[in-house]
């Protein structure tokens, strides 16, 4: 793991230097990453050990009706096109207010209300840096054996994204020059070895197209609390968004593709699928290369974690906060639960589709971008806590019954109570998106003509 490290100067500039992310919320972000610096990033976080291992719930979303192959890409396909848009759209705010995402909440909730869905997402960011430290720890692992500790893994990976996440915009700059090609190649090679292999492409149906387009939607969005952190060093709006949309959408499909090869190798069973990939010829080399290109996600959740943590103390160091919120994602990765990971991100998508769908319209729509106040004391607008809410609550009614028996009990409750039951067809994403964003563009069409006045 210590080769993924990259010693300061190769990163570029110093952290506290003009060509670094500044060190405090007072300093203006520098705008130097352009659309291949943009797209390479996205790209490489497109890819991840933990998609290959999620295609299971591609496949199988409610888990007693399989999709075919065709259906379960044609999922990845649609789901990732939705969910990278909705993140690049996330990104362009960012890119034009210079405001990392957090911070952006300010102008749509005040500078107060804005702590809460901070607070959620630093949850959420040290939930998927944790998960990132553990997948990095058994990848490795799959690929030497039981020699090495988990725990040391764990504790190499995390200091090699504390690492990255002081320098940046040097890491991303790294990542363009350096990474992007090794995971490409990577790429290719076991995609054309496991399919030489003959995978038993097993027949399946369409009956849960809907359900795997949300976890799909949900995959893409969770990275929408962050995209505009990055976003806000883009020399562009539309770097911004066509990085994320071109970048991370091809390398998504390929990364559930490749999954659902490799599952079906092993049996779809989760649990040996990395395997799969170094039972492959050279599959050792190219797979460990993919383990070390995966300190780039703990990175991300690293660094955005600070930045959200930012909105809370502009004036900290973020060298500081990084450490100690590295120090604490190994920690947790320690006595991580991996299997919570399909409920973990029904929550991200349930908390943040509808936090989302308010954004757009507020911004894009209703003239937010005009009167956007990031300030540390802007005022608290409490009628945009209430189409989230329901959008939150809209996500929950439509979705796939939560692994967690306590929580599908209240909202079975909730639906017999309304007599209503959700169609195969209806996504909880879309569904949790439209009535957010049509209850804030009603509840802005409402207040319109006391403004005119």
């Amino acid at each position: 793991m210590s080769s993924a490290i990259v010693p300061p100067k190769d990163l570029g500039d110093s952290p506290g230097a003009p060509g670094e992310a500044p060190l405090t919320l007072d300093q203006a972000p520098p705008k130097t990453l352009g659309v291949l610096d943009q797209g390479a990033f996205w790209a490489n976080l497109g890819v991840s050990l933990l998609g290959f291992s999620g295609a299971i719930t591609l496949l199988n979303p409610l888990g007693d009706r399989p999709l075919s192959v065709v259906a379960a890409l044609t999922a990845a396909v649609v789901g990732s096109l939705i969910g990278t848009a909705m993140v690049g759209l996330a990104a362009v705010p960012g890119a034009q207010t210079g405001a990392p995402a957090m911070v952006l909440l300010r102008g749509l909730f005040g500078a107060r209300l804005s702590y809460v869905p901070t607070v959620l997402n630093i949850v959420q960011m040290l939930g998927w840096g944790a998960f990132e430290l553990w997948v990095i720890a058994t990848g490795a692992q799959a690929i030497f054996g039981d020699g090495v500790p988990y725990a040391v893994w764990v504790v190499a990976a995390g200091l090699v994204t504390v690492v990255l996440a002081i320098w940046p915009l040097g890491a991303v700059r790294v990542i363009r020059r350096f990474v992007t090609v090794g995971v490409v190649i990577s790429m290719i090679w076991l995609t054309v070895a496991l399919i030489r292999m003959g995978p038993p492409l097993a027949e399946g149906s369409w009956q849960a197209f809907a359900p795997a387009v949300d976890y799909v939607i949900a995959l893409s969005v969770s990275w929408v609390p962050m995209a505009a952190d990055f976003a806000r060093h883009s020399r562009s709006s539309r770097a911004a968004f066509g990085g994320v949309v071109g970048g991370y959408t091809i390398a998504q499909v390929a990364c559930l593709g490749l999954g659902i090869v490799a599952l079906s190798l092993v049996g779809n069973d989760v649990n040996q699928v990395w395997s799969a990939f170094v039972a492959a010829p050279l599959g050792a080399l190219f797979f460990g290369i993919l383990v070390i290109r995966e300190t780039d996600q703990s990175f991300a959740n690293v660094y955005s974690t600070t930045m959200s943590l930012q909105n809370l103390m502009p004036r900290v160091d973020r060298r500081i906060i990084s450490s100690g919120i590295g120090v604490l994602t190994i920690v947790i990765a320690l006595g991580i639960d991996v299997n919570s990971y399909a409920a973990f991100l029904g929550l991200i998508g349930a908390v943040f589709v509808p936090m989302f769908g308010v954004l757009v319209v507020d911004y894009f729509l209703l003239g937010g971008r005009a009167r956007w106040n990031t300030a540390q004391d802007a005022p608290s607008r409490w009628s945009m806590i209430l189409p989230w809410v329901l959008g939150f609550a809209a996500w929950w009614l439509l979705a796939a019954p939560s692994s967690v028996s306590w929580w599908a009990a209240i909202w079975n409750g909730a639906r017999e109570a309304i007599g209503f039951a959700p169609a195969p067809w209806m996504s909880a994403a879309l569904g949790a998106f439209l009535v957010s964003g049509l209850v804030t563009l009603l509840l802005g069409r409402l207040r319109r003509p006391v403004r005119d006045r």
